[in-house]
């Protein structure tokens, strides 16, 4: 929030391929199936993605719950605090760095055990004929291994969900050492949905560098130019979600 003896510029961008969007230019709202609990929405339809991404601040006793509906998944994953989640009536506990993911033909129900912040995805799950919905699938980040990228050691990747057909979405953690970056400027189908989690750089969306850094939430439309170059004095990190393994729509 800026004083009034400051000036109210900003690096929020809003274009139809991308959006760079700083948290304190996103207010609080209220969402049915998290009655008590203040959360931002990150990204949604209106914006051109085709998912829905919150930021959810919960305190202690604060809860959440949907039934199955047989069409919508969700993934969670906890920046801070300790969450249980319970999936068709198994107990998960998610601590700092865990993450879980709920199917369309599961429900969930969601309490904080402590102050706890997540991310949250929803999005209508694509069926793909002769391949079986995945599972629920829980895990840590940091029981995840990372994989160096293209031969750079200063560039890892932890892959959060298995590279299984049956998932028809990716959600991925990139680490980058201050001075290294993306090999490429990637033009692909897939769009994302990206949480910074520590550190700052500059991404290269369409045709312009843009400076982002730790709290800011980058969406990335099918097509759009995109790579990212680490700076700062520690390393940068960041979540991302893209939709994967389905046949192109026609």
């Amino acid at each position: 929030m800026r004083a009034q003896d400051q000036l109210l510029g900003s690096r929020t961008r809003v274009t139809s391929r991308f959006a760079v969007l700083p948290l304190e230019g996103i207010p609080y709202s209220r969402l049915p199936e998290w009655p008590q609990t203040p959360v931002r929405v990150l990204a949604g339809p209106a914006l051109g993605a085709a998912f829905a991404e919150y930021l959810l601040e919960m305190a202690p006793g604060h809860t959440g719950a949907h039934a199955a509906d047989g069409r919508i998944e969700f993934f969670f994953y906890v920046l801070s605090g300790d969450l249980l989640l319970t999936i068709d009536r198994r107990e998960h506990a998610l601590p700092e760095g865990g993450y879980a993911y709920v199917p369309p033909g599961s429900g969930f129900h969601a309490a904080a055990r402590q102050p706890t912040r997540l991310l949250l995805l929803r999005k209508a799950y694509e069926p793909a004929p002769g391949v079986d919905p995945a599972g629920c699938f829980v895990g840590n980040q940091a029981d995840v291994a990372a994989t160096v990228y293209y031969g750079d050691q200063g560039a890892r990747l932890q892959e959060l969900l298995p590279g299984e057909l049956a998932f028809d979405l990716a959600m991925n953690i990139f680490t980058f050492d201050s001075g290294h970056s993306l090999p490429v400027t990637e033009t692909h189908v897939m769009e994302h949905g990206l949480y910074m989690l520590q550190g700052k750089g500059v991404y290269f969306l369409g045709d312009s560098w843009m400076e982002v850094e730790a709290t800011d939430f980058i969406w990335m439309g099918p097509w759009c130019p995109q790579s990212y170059y680490a700076a700062g004095p520690q390393p940068s990190r960041y979540i991302y979600y893209k939709n994967v393994n389905r046949e192109i729509a026609l």
